[in-house]
């Protein structure tokens, strides 16, 4: 989680920033697509998650979930996203 609204993109073994994944509230949690690893899903208190390039560090899509979200993950198959918010709805 970081409250400065950021998610950070590190190569290894170098440590060096690649990416800065930006929301506009507090990033509560991101994950990398369990496919191919060259996405990350970042989930906000924005009530949004977004999906990025780790390549590009482009945002590649916005996911309005309505609430302030608690987490955002990959679906095992890394074809989805699931959503959830404080309140327990699961999107």
């Amino acid at each position: 989680a970081s409250l400065d609204s950021t998610a950070h993109l590190h190569e290894t073994p170098s440590g060096q920033s690649k990416h800065v994944f930006r929301h506009i509230s507090e990033v509560v949690s991101a994950s990398f697509s369990p496919s191919d690893r060259n996405s990350a899903l970042t989930a906000s208190r924005d009530r949004t998650a977004r999906l990025w390039s780790c390549i590009s560090g482009e945002c590649l899509r916005i996911f309005d979930h309505g609430a302030t979200l608690s987490t955002g993950l990959f679906s095992p198959d890394g074809e989805n996203v699931v959503t959830a918010c404080s309140e327990g709805v699961v999107k």
